[in-house]
């Protein structure tokens, strides 16, 4: 499913504020959005990728993520294809220094994962930039919903998506390979393209399996909506 984009363009203070009619229709399309959103494996997706005016789109929309302060406490660093054989090397090195009884087939899988989708992007938080009052937990929710706007963005433009973890982001040879500061984490790979094969929808959960509310004394009830109470 692709939506239709336009342009990002700034808000302008004088503009008309939407109708009721649009409020539903907008309200309506983020929710389609967000539910057709789907983790797919980075080795189910495949070229095309975003071309640049995609990518413009998809980084643009990182931008309006929450960040107290406007430290701009994370950035984004895409690995092209030309760079793909150096972070094989360092993911093949990385599991080595883990565990060096592992075999060549075990490296040879840790390096294939740097081939694998398109797009590739290491999310990085930044703990060190501007006000130190500023703790890493705030500043990793604000890496968390730009991330989570990207992924957003590129459902909209009809493309797979997925986040990948592992030790080696904890590695020093990965973290000398994209310049990574001492106050920097490497947060998550993002990778993004066309999807070749997806699984069912998962169930979602519901706002009663995580939803709760405070007791005037202390103290919370479980349950969506609270019977009874007057939640506002």
């Amino acid at each position: 499913m692709a939506f239709s984009m336009t342009a990002p363009c700034r808000p302008h203070a004088a503009d008309a504020a939407p109708s009721d009619g649009d409020v539903t229709d907008l309200a309506g399309m983020a929710a389609t959005l967000m539910q057709s959103r789907q983790t797919i494996l980075p080795k189910r997706l495949a070229a095309p990728g975003p071309d640049a005016g995609q990518l413009e789109l998809i980084l643009n929309a990182a931008a309006s993520a929450p960040d107290h302060g406007q430290l701009l406490p994370w950035r984004f660093v895409i690995v092209p294809q030309a760079a793909r054989a150096a972070l094989a090397g360092v993911f093949g090195a990385a599991l080595l220094a883990r565990d060096a009884g592992a075999t060549p087939e075990q490296v040879a899988q840790a390096q294939e994962k740097a081939y694998r989708s398109p797009l590739l992007m290491l999310a990085v938080v930044d703990g060190g930039r501007g006000d130190a009052d500023i703790d890493l937990a705030e500043r990793t929710l604000s890496a968390g919903c730009a991330v989570q706007n990207m992924l957003l963005m590129a459902t909209a433009l009809g493309f797979g998506s997925a986040l990948t973890s592992g030790k080696a982001l904890k590695d020093d040879g990965l973290r000398r390979l994209f310049g990574l500061g001492a106050a920097e984490q490497a947060l998550c790979f993002v990778s993004l393209g066309t999807v070749q094969s997806r699984k069912a929808p998962r169930l979602r959960p519901l706002p009663a399996d995580f939803v709760e509310s405070l007791l005037p004394g202390g103290g919370v009830a479980a349950g969506w909506p609270p019977a009874g109470e007057i939640l506002f």
